[in-house]
């Protein structure tokens, strides 16, 4: 649960550096967890939790890029590696692949 919180306290938006792969899965999991129960709890409330559920998320959507792209770093790859995942499928496996991967090993261009 500290992963979650450091990266929405801490790194909000912070697209320099980068995140293990520890750190982005857990960040992962915990958003699934937190936004299935956010799901459940707010469906009882028909218009306005579909309103409160849309503000949580457009809440995390920036984190949640920034953690990406600073996983991207990990790897020693970019942050525009993002784009391919506009490619249908395939995209999105290569992305996942690379999010996969162990971190670079030694120096990394994007590391502080």
């Amino acid at each position: 649960m500290t992963y979650y919180w450091d990266v929405l306290k801490n790194h909000y938006v912070d697209f320099k550096g980068c995140a293990t792969r520890k750190t982005y899965w857990l960040f992962v999991l915990f958003n699934f967890i937190v936004f299935f129960i956010l799901s459940v709890i707010l469906s009882f409330f028909g218009d306005a939790g579909d309103i409160l559920y849309f503000l949580c998320t457009f809440a995390v959507l920036l984190p949640s890029l920034a953690i990406l792209v600073r996983r991207l770093h990990d790897t020693n790859r970019s942050g525009w590696w993002v784009l391919i995942s506009l490619l249908p499928f395939i995209g999105t496996l290569i992305l996942l692949i690379f999010l996969v991967l162990p971190s670079t090993e030694g120096e990394n261009r994007f590391a502080n």
